[in-house]
């Protein structure tokens, strides 16, 4: 496996581990991730809830959880660690400025474009930026902002394809469709990247996510011209993931048949685990009276079947009857509970393995 050079930054093994919320990757997982020589990143989404024992506002909360969650990450680890932030969180500013501020290693951030990432950067900031994108049409549009506005090109790019776990940047009719395969969106974004790097002299290492699952996958995906790769599900079943025991636990008796495409209060179509709670919402026996939170720009609660901050906060803390569990395509293939150095390590031995044969 070749490093994974994002400006300064050098990960000696070329797997970003994804951000996972509410509470899946937090500090526990990420350090672990950085140790093992990855690039851990803790997920944002929902800290103001984990948190709330430090203030009883949401937002204030969430900003002290993440300055919390950040400083904990540094105890533990020197490696690159992350944050992941969703364009779509009503607190993005917050979680953006107290990222840069706490001098996390890098941004990455999805679910919408995050035209304006770059504005909340100041003289003399450390913090990396990389947009989350599902197509190179999406990536050059960043870019023009980016570039046109404030001068800034993109650190690096992370590309997730329609296996990926959480929410999807696709319509429910391109999930399945092959044109969209992360197999074909790679190049397309790869050459985008090159494009536009050798415009600005900068070379925009590609990550690609969704469905990565082995390290066979791993050499297939970066013979492709990708630079390296997003990780969420495996890195689930893990001692370090930071996430409940019965969270981890319906990755293992999941069977293939359970993963499923939900349509997300949030507005965008992700992928889960079917479980009784999902059960009852198909039937339509959960409704929100009011949103307690107002989290989520594009949530209606007056629409919405349940609220999803509180369903990903209970299944994060086990209780599984009242929420569920995001996954990947390949969640159903989780078999047992590894350290994160005994993953990395089996996936480096099938890098390697599926390397000597194409190269024999």
């Amino acid at each position: 496996m070749k490093e994974l050079k994002i400006g300064n930054l050098l990960a000696k093994v070329p797997i970003v581990q994804g951000g996972m919320g509410v509470g899946i990757s937090l500090s526990g997982l990420a350090s672990a991730v950085a140790n093992a020589g990855g690039v851990g990143v803790i997920s944002s989404a929902g800290l103001g809830l984990i948190y709330n024992h430090l203030s009883k506002n949401l937002s204030e909360a969430s900003i002290l959880g993440l300055k919390e969650e950040l400083r904990k990450a540094r105890e533990k680890t020197r490696g690159i660690v992350g944050v992941n932030i969703m364009v779509a969180l009503t607190n993005f500013a917050d979680m953006v400025k107290t990222s840069i501020e706490e001098k996390a290693d890098i941004i990455f951030a999805g679910a919408g474009l995050p035209l304006n990432l770059p504005s909340f950067l100041k003289e003399g900031s450390t913090t990396k930026l990389a947009p989350i994108v599902s197509s190179a049409r999406a990536l050059k549009v960043i870019c023009r902002r980016w570039i046109g506005e404030y001068g800034y090109t993109p650190d690096a790019v992370v590309v997730e394809g329609p296996k990926a776990g959480g929410h999807l940047g696709y319509s429910h009719e391109q999930i399945n469709d092959e044109n969209y395969s992360l197999e074909n969106i790679v190049p397309e974004v790869v050459a985008a990247a090159r494009e536009i790097g050798e415009q600005q002299g900068k070379h925009i290492p590609v990550i690609a996510g969704g469905g990565i699952y082995t390290g066979e996958d791993i050499y297939n995906i970066t013979s492709l011209g990708a630079d390296g790769v997003q990780m969420g599900t495996r890195f689930v079943a893990t001692e370090e993931c930071d996430a409940s025991e019965a969270f981890k636990q319906s990755y293992i008796d999941a069977r293939k048949e359970d993963i499923e495409i939900i349509q997300s209060p949030v507005g965008m179509p992700g992928r889960a685990v079917h479980n009784t709670f999902l059960q009852k919402v198909k039937e339509g026996l959960k409704q929100p009276k009011s949103c307690p939170f107002n989290c989520i720009k594009t949530c209606d609660v007056t629409n919405s079947p349940y609220c999803i901050m509180l369903a990903l906060y209970n299944a994060y803390r086990g209780k599984m009857e009242n929420g569920y569990a995001f996954c990947g395509s390949n969640a159903w293939r989780c078999d047992k509970i590894l350290s994160v150095k005994e993953l990395i390590n089996s996936l480096k031995a099938e890098f390697n393995t599926k390397a000597e044969v194409a190269n024999a």
